[in-house]
This record gives C-alpha cells, sequence and structure tokens, in this order.
C-alpha cells in the first residue's frame, strides 16, 4: 500500500479565460490560452512546465545524492500544445539539464536516471512524448 505524502487541490472557473485558486485562496491565479500575452496572467501550459521541471530537478538531487554528485542542477521543462485534429488535443515536453562540473554524457546518464524516479515523468510514461536532454552550459 502507498503511504500518502501531500495532497493538494486547485479550483478552476472559466476554463482557459478564467482563474484558479486553492480552497483557501492562499493562491490564486489568472489563466489565459497559451499564446495570448495577458498582464498576470498564466495558462495550463506553463503552470505543467514549472511543475515538471521542479519535480524533475528535485528526482535529479536525490540521484545526485545517491551517487556524492554536489554539482548545482538547473532543468528546463517546455511544453508543447498539439492539435491531433480540430477537436483533440496532446502534450509533449522535453526536458533539458545540465549539472554543474559534469560532461553532457555523463549529465545525460543521470537525466535518464531521474525520468525514472520523478512522479512527473512516472505519470507522462506511455501516455505523452517526453524527450531528456543533457546541454553544456
Amino acid at each position: 500500500m502507498m503511504k500518502k505524502m501531500y495532497s493538494t487541490k486547485m479550483i478552476n472557473t472559466g476554463g482557459r479565460s478564467g482563474e484558479v485558486h486553492s480552497p483557501d485562496h492562499s493562491f490564486e491565479l489568472n489563466i489565459t490560452a497559451p499564446g495570448k500575452r495577458v498582464e498576470n496572467a498564466t495558462n495550463p501550459e506553463q503552470l505543467f512546465a514549472a511543475g515538471f521541471s521542479a519535480c524533475f530537478n528535485s528526482a535529479l538531487e536525490l540521484v545526485k545524492s545517491s551517487k556524492g554528485i554536489d554539482g548545482a542542477s538547473t532543468v528546463s521543462a517546455q511544453v508543447t500544445l498539439y492539435a491531433e485534429s480540430e477537436s483533440s488535443f496532446v502534450l509533449g515536453v522535453e526536458i533539458e539539464g545540465q549539472i554543474e562540473g559534469l560532461s553532457t554524457e555523463e549529465t545525460q546518464e543521470l537525466l535518464e536516471i531521474a525520468h525514472t524516479v520523478c512522479p512527473y515523468s512516472k505519470a507522462t510514461a506511455g501516455n505523452i512524448e517526453v524527450t531528456v536532454k543533457a546541454v553544456s552550459e
């Protein structure tokens, strides 16, 4: 049986032209459609990219720690929205990471391991295309 570590909830009104908030209103964001530049607003793809990059870098920290590596890491997640048809859409994610003091090859190896550890990676496995690539500083 899995042990529940954390649970959170967000509430949306208005879909992609609305807002999201936590039940206690301690966290509130205006939502807009992707590609529209609206001051003080975000979109679901940006939120997903933020969560995925943070989660993935946390998984990478765990992997680095287990191997005694302490170089700072930076991870970006580029989320793309694709139209399969007029009424069907899918996401794709490109993860890029770098680790101070490691070669691109060494970094790639650790990124691949982190990809098996990260809960976002596990949630998307087999559902959407996710690529993982080491980049140089």
